[in-house]
């Protein structure tokens, strides 16, 4: 317990901006109209992108035998990626209701 309480206590700045950034999120995406929710989604897609990149530089520089950050990597780089491709399909698919129907 005494652990817990010296981390939060070194890391107080940080918890109060944390908190602050997730009011912040929650004002910002619910005030967006629903037309633009296409557009966030292919920003929200890039930026798992920089996920998954992120996550292929770390398992790169994780020492061979250092088996929980290359399985830890591995599955980051896996899940990213099904998360990006799963976004792009989404969105092509809501972007397809817009588009006249063809005769």
């Amino acid at each position: 317990m005494e652990h817990l309480l010296a981390f939060i206590s070194n890391n107080q700045q940080i918890i109060y901006i944390v908190i602050l950034m997730i009011f912040v999120g929650i004002e910002v995406i619910g005030r967006v109209p629903s037309v633009l929710h296409t557009p966030l989604m292919s920003g929200a897609n890039a930026i798992h992108g920089v996920v998954v990149i992120g996550a292929i530089i770390v398992m790169g520089k994780a020492e061979t035998d250092n088996f929980l950050a290359l399985g830890l990597g591995f599955i980051a780089v896996i899940l990213g990626t099904l998360n990006v491709v799963g976004g792009f399909v989404v969105t092509d698919r809501m972007l397809e209701m817009f588009k006249g129907k063809k005769k």
